[in-house]
């Protein structure tokens, strides 16, 4: 019998999609992100570090669709609202959600639920079209964690953005190109062998 070929990764590994393997998927990526947090360059020029958080995100997203990208993002969340050391630093609390970083956090669900949902419509198919999707979902990211410093810091756009945006910016095209290159061949490896 031949598999449907689907547009989300995680949806070509197995036949069968069970509640379980979705919440493995879902505590997976999560932990993954956690992981990717301690990878952390402190700048001196903005209280913000450069970490692998959005990689995992962005990640997140593409290989598991909009609705477990999303859940996958929210319950990292939870996990370091209740205190588990799982934000940048190895720090955990609900008051790390108010810090300078919280804008950025906040917009971790809805930015995988947006690239999962642009992959699920095809463009995980082609690296052009995930690249534009990875694009879209970063700046989402990047524009939520510049509003929010606007707020915090009472700093007019212009220098939140230069707290909060453009430093990241080369770290973010690196990530940007590194899974919008890699996963249509994965996605076109799946779809041969189906």
């Amino acid at each position: 019998m031949i598999r449907p070929f689907s547009n989300v990764l995680v949806d070509n590994f197995s036949e069968d999609r069970s509640l379980n393997r979705d919440l493995i998927y879902i505590v997976g990526a999560s932990f993954l992100t956690a992981l990717m947090a301690q990878i952390r360059i402190t700048l001196p020029f903005t209280p913000i570090p450069l970490t692998g958080q959005t990689f995992a995100v962005l990640l997140s997203g593409v290989v598991l669709g909009s609705r477990r990208g999303f859940l996958s993002q929210a319950l990292y969340l939870v996990e370091g609202a209740a205190g588990l050391p799982v934000f940048a630093g190895g720090t955990g609390s609900a008051l790390h959600l108010l810090g300078p970083t919280g804008g950025y956090l906040w917009s971790f669900p809805v930015a995988a639920g947006l690239l999962g949902w642009l992959a699920e419509r095809g463009a995980s198919r082609s690296s052009s079209k995930l690249a534009g999707a990875l694009i879209v979902s970063d700046l989402l990211i990047l524009a939520s964690g510049g509003a929010w410093l606007h707020v915090l810091f009472r700093v007019p756009y212009a220098q939140s953005w230069v707290l909060g945006c453009y430093p990241f910016l080369v770290a973010d095209i690196l990530k940007i190109v590194l899974v919008g290159l890699s996963l249509p061949r994965i996605l076109r490896r799946f779809n041969a062998h189906g």
